[in-house]
């Protein structure tokens, strides 16, 4: 994409006491910018995890399940329907199982139910053939389930809510609330996934039961078995890797280059054509949790949890092959939305707004938050889709870019017009909603002037923050090789650098990439800037990330280009 590239500002002293203490002067520079000053702060070992107790009312979670575990009563999950919510089910699922609960869960089906702890789904979870639930464990969502939880306490069954989600200004009546984020809680991480609350609650729930005389410390359930999955569900919900979530994600990593990852995290892996033995945080982001996501955009997350779930090898594989069709199926359905979506955007003035909403009768309303994130990458403004739920409804979903807090613009739209939103929520950077057909033209107006109320206009320039240039000799294997062993993320991103290069040769293949050979300093290198079709000049400034290319056994440096200044 075409922008104006920032250079990251650093500490430069910080650089050089990196690069004293053997880290390369290329990286320390990028470390520095991000906030890293020594070697230390780059070790994360799971010691250093915040304490589960600094998590407020997670004394109260853990003393709750633990009692109704010596009851034996019978517990209930109430999962999401993405892959923080499938990652949170299945740690719930297992760790609990460890423990002595007798635990079943049951996921909704986005499009009959909607999202969170509806009343509908208390019902549902009531008459269950297996029989009434004691309690209601709700992972990845239950902060917003008001009417849900007080349906829930009308038929006597008590609900623990374990959520990560911002809360609106009332909270659900439930037993007890364990979420990072609501009014009170001085936990030092904010930005827990739904996966890592319950995570936190696990290991709450443990150190009750020691106290209780059920457990020593030698004799207790090894919850570390569950990190793959606590990385897995944090880096695919592109939560802020915070020191404490990168802790996590890196635990969880080296379980699965280790080869102890859970039977269906190792078969992702295969499905997808990655290594476990070389994992990556970007492997979790873009290629095994897309394949999880995809069960909850087409059809109902089932397949994805019982693939989290089983540890039979073959039965993994089998289900991992599943999400693996659901997401070629899903790929198809979001290529041919954003078609449709970027072509009704070619007539209209973008530069006059702040935001883009779209709607279409024809659109699937599990993908329409993909189609926002694309929009939103190519125009730079805070973009909301919606698809049809029903004959009265709309259901959007909704991707922001920094500096617009998409929540609480949504807060502001409900604030102004209380009747004009159903139900919303979600974060800073993505939320969902749910309005009458016949409210859509009004939103689409309200959306834009919640906007422009609460931002200022220089935020729907691009931007991009670069590392500055390389020179060619720093352009090596051992840069790839350095800048892949660090745990990258939302709040932690990776390095991306900046040259003015001359485009020797450049092409496209397979009609949506642009293959390019670029010279800089004399040194050619090869480049590929992913679905990009428009010719470059033959002098540009390139925004890029070196990779590690492999070809017939032969091991290269190639470069990745996402962004021009033209």
């Amino acid at each position: 994409m075409n922008a104006q590239l920032v250079r990251r500002l650093f500490d430069a002293d910080a650089a050089r006491r990196l690069a004293a203490e053997g880290i390369a002067p290329a990286l320390a520079r990028v470390l520095a910018a991000r906030g890293v000053t020594s070697l230390r702060e780059l070790e994360l070992p799971p010691r250093d995890l915040i304490p589960p107790l600094q998590l407020s009312h997670v004394s109260e979670a853990a003393r709750l399940l633990a009692d109704r575990i010596e009851d034996d009563a019978r517990l209930l999950i109430v999962a999401d329907y993405d892959c923080d919510g499938a990652t949170a089910c299945a740690v719930g699922m297992r760790g609990l199982r460890m423990m002595g609960g007798r635990v079943d869960y049951l996921v909704p089906n986005r499009f009959d139910y909607g999202y969170g702890l509806t009343p509908e789904i208390v019902d549902l979870a009531a008459g269950s053939a297996a029989g009434r639930p004691d309690l209601l464990i709700t992972v990845d969502n239950g902060i917003a389930s008001i009417a849900g939880v007080a349906r829930a306490r009308e038929l006597g069954i008590e609900v623990l809510v374990t959520d990560h989600h911002l809360p609106g200004e009332r909270l659900p009546d439930a037993a007890v609330i364990v979420n990072p984020n609501q009014r009170g809680c001085g936990f030092p991480s904010k930005h827990l996934a739904g996966v890592g609350v319950m995570f936190y609650v696990l290991l709450a729930l443990r150190a009750e039961l020691r106290a209780r005389g059920r457990y020593t410390e030698s004799t207790q359930p090894r919850l570390n078995a569950l990190l793959d999955l606590v990385a897995l569900g944090t880096v695919a919900d592109v939560v802020t890797l915070d020191r404490n979530n990168r802790i996590l994600v890196a635990a969880g990593l080296e379980r699965i280059r280790n080869g102890l990852a859970a039977a269906g995290v190792a078969a992702l892996f295969q499905v997808a054509g990655r290594s476990p033995r070389t994992a990556r945080a970007a492997d979790l982001g873009f290629a095994v949790g897309p394949r999880i996501n995809a069960a909850g955009r087409l059809t109902d997350m089932t397949v994805g949890i019982e693939c989290l779930l089983t540890d039979d090898p073959a039965r993994a594989v089998a289900l991992a092959r599943q999400l693996d069709e659901l997401n070629r199926e899903r790929r198809a359905i979001e290529a041919d939305m954003q078609f449709e979506a970027l072509a009704e955007l070619d007539d209209v003035d973008l530069a006059s707004r702040r935001t883009i909403t779209l709607f279409n009768e024809d659109w699937h309303q599990g993908v329409v938050g993909l189609v926002a994130s694309r929009v939103k990458e190519r125009h730079h403004r805070p973009t909301i889709a919606f698809a049809r739920a029903d004959e009265r409804s709309l259901r959007g979903s909704g991707r922001s870019i920094e500096g617009v807090h998409l929540r609480d613009v949504l807060d502001l739209v409900t604030k102004a017009a209380p009747a004009m939103i159903d139900r919303f929520g979600g974060h800073a950077m993505a939320a969902g909603l749910t309005l009458a057909a016949e409210r859509y033209e009004g939103f689409v107006e309200a959306f834009e002037a919640a906007t422009r109320a609460s931002t200022s206009a220089e935020l729907f320039a691009r931007r991009v923050a670069t590392d500055g240039p390389l020179a060619p000799a720093d352009i090596t294997l051992a840069l790839t090789e350095a800048i892949d062993r660090q745990i990258w993320g939302q709040g932690f991103a990776p390095p991306l650098f900046d040259n003015e290069f001359a485009v020797v040769e450049q092409r496209l293949v397979k009609e949506a990439h642009l293959k390019l050979t670029l010279e800089l300093d004399g040194r050619r290198f090869n480049a590929i800037w992913f679905r990009r079709t428009q010719p470059l000049p033959t002098r540009v400034r390139l925004a890029y990330r070196p990779a590690e290319e492999e070809y017939r056994g032969s091991r290269s440096v190639g470069l990745h280009i996402e962004h021009a200044s033209l």
